[in-house]
């Protein structure tokens, strides 16, 4: 498979001289010529969100790459932005945001139209848009925009979740107490030889959680192959803890931005009281040592996950919107 490297020196963002690669020649797809996402196609997309200084949990290759197929992802280059497409159903079929240079509003226009003239969307829509976005689009005047609760990313304070200092992180120290009372762990940076045993603990939660019915579990189950399959490849840093030397629970994450990382993938045996706190207390303390902030992506609106989430007092929200063509 052919790798795309790209120079670090030349502005993708300069538009006196946009692209000036021959991109044609390592196939890259131009719009409005889609095609799947791809393992070798990581650098161009890493270094367009590196200049774009992405907060949107989406906006990583990673995170793309692994939901691939999921969610049925297909890029293509127009211009300076990258565009991606996703099509869950028959019925499902949407856009992420651009990602590039301001303003956007063009390619959001070029967009949504070609949904709907071209893949016959009746009403062509941008999930997931970030703020930065919104403030170019709400000017124009020729959209509707509403919030997508159920996508806001919530952001953490790393230092509080690797402290959990204070009384309304009581119970999660109660937590881990108690682990430490009753088994005698350790903590690892996650390497080869513990790719195997985090693939047996996902399929044992798998199991136990009946991903079998749920498409989503199903979806993460191969979200999870996918990152460990390439864990190298894909430049994520993880950890694991394990119990008489067994792995018990994992971590993936990577950087998002110059403060902040995400957490792609977190996974305990949940026959074991204590280990999802422990594992995320531990990371927080020991790895990502340039990070601020940790992203642990949304909720997706269920209730469980939410209070989960709300639980660990989040910093603040990463707002995402849904963005449509006025009628």
């Amino acid at each position: 498979m052919m790798i795309l490297m790209i120079n670090p020196s030349l502005s993708l963002f300069d538009n006196d001289t946009s692209f000036i690669f021959n991109y044609r020649m390592f196939g890259v797809p131009e719009f409005p010529y889609f095609r799947p996402i791809e393992l070798g196609d990581r650098d161009i997309f890493q270094n367009i969100f590196k200049h774009y200084h992405p907060e949107v949990s989406e906006c990583s290759f990673t995170n793309l790459f692994i939901w691939r197929e999921h969610y049925n992802y297909q890029w293509a280059l127009y211009k300076d932005w990258i565009m991606v497409v996703c099509q869950n159903s028959e019925d499902s079929i949407y856009a992420m945001q651009p990602v590039g240079p301001s303003s956007r509003c063009n390619a959001v226009l070029k967009l949504l139209e070609w949904l709907r003239e071209e893949r016959k969307v009746n009403t062509p829509r941008i999930e997931r848009a970030d703020e930065r976005l919104v403030s170019e689009l709400e000017r124009e005047g020729c959209f509707t925009i509403n919030e997508a609760r159920e996508h806001f990313d919530y952001v953490y304070l790393k230092n509080d979740l690797a402290l959990l200092s204070g009384n309304r992180f009581r119970s999660k120290r109660n937590h881990i107490n108690q682990l430490f009372r009753t088994y005698h762990f350790a903590y690892d940076r996650l390497m080869p030889e513990h790719i195997h045993a985090c693939l047996e603990l996902q399929e044992k939660w798998c199991q136990l959680k009946r991903c079998e019915e749920d498409l989503n579990l199903l979806g993460e189950w191969d979200a999870v192959l996918e990152i460990l399959a390439h864990f190298d490849a894909l430049k994520v840093e993880g950890s694991v803890i394990t119990i008489e030397g067994k792995v018990m629970a994992f971590t993936i994450a990577e950087m998002l931005n110059d403060t902040t990382a995400v957490v792609h993938i977190e996974k305990a045996d949940p026959e074991i009281p204590g280990l999802y706190q422990i594992i995320n207390q531990q990371f927080c303390e020991k790895s990502m040592q340039g990070a601020v902030y940790v992203n642990r992506e949304q909720d997706l609106g269920l209730p469980g996950l939410r209070e989960a989430k709300t639980l660990y007092y989040p910093n603040h929200f990463v707002k995402k919107y849904s963005v449509r063509l006025k009628s």
